[in-house]
């Protein structure tokens, strides 16, 4: 189960220094628990996730912006709760038993990393 992502950048007029990041989530599964997207600017750790949004989910496509961001780097990462619990589930060996995904489509074939998914905001 996996969820694709796709993200636009856009910089704001009104400052060079802040951009909006538009995350454009995609296989969004009707009903369950909540979509949540995180922009990460040092690590694909939850922690690590300074600026994050949910919502109920809507099949298909969602879209989510975020204003504001600092320029430089980040990756981003969005999971959908289909149990409702609150948390991405995991399998016995680790491996996420929700829909998830993360920029640059990494984490398809082998273990997702910050590198892979770094994109750049300017």
């Amino acid at each position: 189960m996996r969820l694709a992502l796709a993200c636009a950048l856009a910089a704001l007029a009104s400052t060079a220094q802040a951009a909006t990041v538009t995350v454009q989530v995609s296989g969004v599964q009707a009903g369950g628990g909540q979509v949540y997207v995180g922009l990460c600017p040092t690590a694909l750790q939850e922690s690590s996730c300074t600026q994050g949004d949910q919502r109920a989910p809507r099949g298909g496509t969602m879209t989510f912006a975020f204003r504001g961001v600092a320029a430089g780097a980040l990756a981003v990462a969005v999971y959908q709760d289909a149990n409702g619990n609150g948390r991405l589930d995991r399998n016995a060996l680790g491996v996420p038993s929700e829909p998830y995904g993360f920029s640059n489509d990494v984490g398809r074939l082998a273990p997702p990393t910050f590198a892979g998914a770094r994109v750049e905001v300017r």
